[in-house]
């Protein structure tokens, strides 16, 4: 993700430096950069000024603005944050790409919060271009403000969320679907081909085009008011992760990239899904 959003910001002509501490990873950074610009089909002198570097005092002392990227863990991400805060400069806007936890804990260390902000992005971020922006309490409007208008300046589609809620708008959304998703399989309802193929050729086919609150004003308020008076009791409402879900990350069965998750997957299937993905999603306009 971090290098995917760097690249979204040098193909726009900002001045890019992505930090990373590992060797190897790092001296791979170019190649990737260039596989992905080309990817988009842009040309990749684009990237030319990219810079890679090791640690965070060398990359970030002349931003403007520092996107964290590190993996979904809050130790993690409030120890960068609290490096951000010794090395950037004062006016720097300090954002981090979380998927779910609370902005305002990931921005703790920070002494001055009102330069703290959440930027979630999608992945892969250059094709599902909305970024949800997230004011904490004590986050000055005008670091969303700045925000919202160099995402937009990228060619993505922010949006403002003004209360930092655990998952933001779109990952409330989308775990409630996965939570009945995998409640289905779990109980014996189908199986997990069955449920990507139901979503895929209903409610999903329109998802793109017309949001769940729009359809719901189309087909009327009261509609949906009887159909929640039957179902709603009936859903599953787990306050854990499900039983199956544990099971499949216990035994290494994590998703496509070994083989198996909810469905198997040969390396050909995998490559098959991203491409599929971004072939539908890089020709939408």
């Amino acid at each position: 993700m971090g290098l995917a959003i760097g690249q979204i910001f040098a193909a726009a002509g900002h001045a890019v430096t992505l930090i990373e501490p590992g060797e190897t990873a790092r001296a791979a950074i170019g190649d990737a950069l260039r596989a992905l610009t080309e990817r988009r089909g842009q040309s990749v002198e684009l990237v030319a000024n990219v810079e890679a570097v090791a640690s965070i005092a060398d990359g970030v002392r002349d931003a403007r603005l520092v996107i964290e990227a590190a993996p979904e863990k809050l130790e993690l991400k409030q120890e960068i944050f609290a490096a951000l805060d010794t090395y950037c400069r004062g006016d720097a806007i300090l954002a981090t790409n979380t998927s779910v936890i609370p902005v305002t804990e990931i921005g703790k260390p920070v002494r001055d919060g009102t330069r703290v902000v959440g930027t979630h992005f999608w992945n892969p971020p250059y094709s599902v271009k909305l970024v949800e922006v997230v004011q904490t309490e004590r986050t000055a409007i005008a670091t969303v403000e700045t925000t919202m208008k160099l995402l937009a300046q990228a060619g993505q589609l922010p949006v403002h969320v003004r209360k930092d809620v655990v998952g933001f708008i779109g990952n409330r959304m989308q775990h409630a679907l996965k939570r009945e998703a995998i409640a289905l399989v779990q109980n014996g309802v189908c199986d997990a081909e069955t449920v990507d193929f139901v979503i895929r050729n209903s409610f999903g086919a329109r998802l793109g085009i017309m949001g769940t609150l729009e359809q719901s004003d189309l087909v009327g308020l009261n509609l949906t008011l009887d159909i929640h008076r039957v179902i709603l009791s009936d859903l599953d409402c787990s306050r854990e992760p499900q039983r199956l879900l544990v099971e499949k990350v216990a035994a290494g069965k994590t998703g496509a990239a070994v083989g198996e998750g909810f469905r198997t997957y040969t390396p050909e299937q995998r490559e098959e899904l991203v491409t599929r993905l971004d072939r539908a999603l890089l020709s939408r306009p």
